[in-house]
């Protein structure tokens, strides 16, 4: 009997879901460099469906495969590739092509699995944890005893900001907006959580922190809730452009000259290209700590390949408390 060829998600004009088919799809034998990976799970993220949309700011050529990350086992390996193995339980992320069954990727964006995960946890583990530690640590030098105040702590990266904080000895007020994700960014480690929703949210936010301005803003909603977020930083403040789905807004140049604050963007992708040796050393940070049962993703719901367009719309939405995963079969 013939083993039915391993599919993928692909189209040949970027936008909605619609426009996304399974096809049967064999990447064929990796080059030297690379390897295969036979995929078990991929992570469905808010950019991911963007960048498919054509909505990114960086639109990938098509025909076009979408999914920047995955878990899965090593199915072969390049002639010149070293420290992988057939059998490998890895995690790998890039720029497209991981909703599907098979994969060839360069070596160097492959890491074996933190044992702790499981394939659907890995597989949302990479760029939200990289690009959380990339903003709080490089970017907003968060400190020890200092307030961190995450937007959208029940998203992907909020909730990752949520963990890391806490690791670095900071006071956390996570902002959702409703309960299922206060309740997960308080499961994170947050010590406090506002209704991102309510009236009264800049004085929430104020006393959830004993009536001082918040050091550190992780924003990764963008929109209406930059500007109050930007006004409740403390002298010295930091805020860390992460993404804006909420849309992008207009901010008074007058807010970081009264407040002697930063506002500081944060590109993990470029951040791996310019500075490559930095951001391993990044991964290779949040790799060990996820090893050690430190930083674990949470995962929402499920979906099984044919069920693609939902988990899409899904990830979209942005109302689950937790990542929306890709399951193969």
């Amino acid at each position: 009997m013939i083993a039915p060829l391993p599919r993928a998600v692909r189209t040949d004009e970027l936008g909605p879901p619609e426009n996304y088919i399974l096809v049967e799809h064999d990447p064929g034998p990796p080059s030297p460099t690379q390897v295969r990976i036979s995929i078990r799970a991929a992570g469905i993220s808010f950019v991911d469906v963007l960048t498919a949309g054509g909505g990114y700011q960086v639109k990938p050529p098509v025909p076009f495969i979408p999914g920047s990350e995955c878990a899965g086992v090593i199915a072969a390996v390049g002639a010149e590739v070293t420290g992988l193995a057939v059998g490998d339980e890895v995690v790998a992320s890039g720029w497209g092509g991981m909703f599907a069954e098979a994969v060839n990727l360069p070596a160097r964006v492959v890491r074996k699995m933190p044992e702790a995960l499981s394939f659907e946890e890995a597989a949302v583990f990479p760029v939200s944890y990289a690009t959380a530690w990339h903003a709080l640590v490089d970017r907003g030098q968060l400190k020890a005893g200092e307030t961190l105040l995450v937007l959208g702590a029940g998203g992907a990266t909020g909730y990752a900001a949520v963990q890391i904080g806490k690791l670095l000895g900071a006071r956390v007020i996570g902002s959702a907006s409703d309960e299922a994700k206060r309740a997960l960014a308080t499961a994170g480690g947050a010590d406090a959580v506002v209704d991102a929703r309510g009236e009264d949210w800049r004085e929430a936010v104020k006393a959830a922190n004993g009536g001082k301005g918040i050091d550190v803003v992780f924003d990764s909603v963008g929109g209406d809730a930059t500007d109050p977020a930007f006004r409740s930083l403390a002298w010295n403040g930091r805020h860390l452009v992460i993404g804006f789905p909420g849309g992008m807004t207009a901010l008074k140049t007058n807010l970081p000259l009264l407040k002697g604050a930063s506002l500081i963007g944060v590109d993990v992708r470029q951040f791996g290209i310019f500075e490559p040796e930095k951001s391993e050393a990044n991964r290779d940070q949040v790799f060990a700590l996820a090893g050690e049962g430190k930083l674990r993703p949470a995962v929402a719901r499920t979906y099984k390949l044919d069920d693609f367009r939902a988990a899409m719309a899904d990830a979209a939405a942005g109302k689950s408390a937790g990542r929306t995963v890709l399951v193969m079969d």
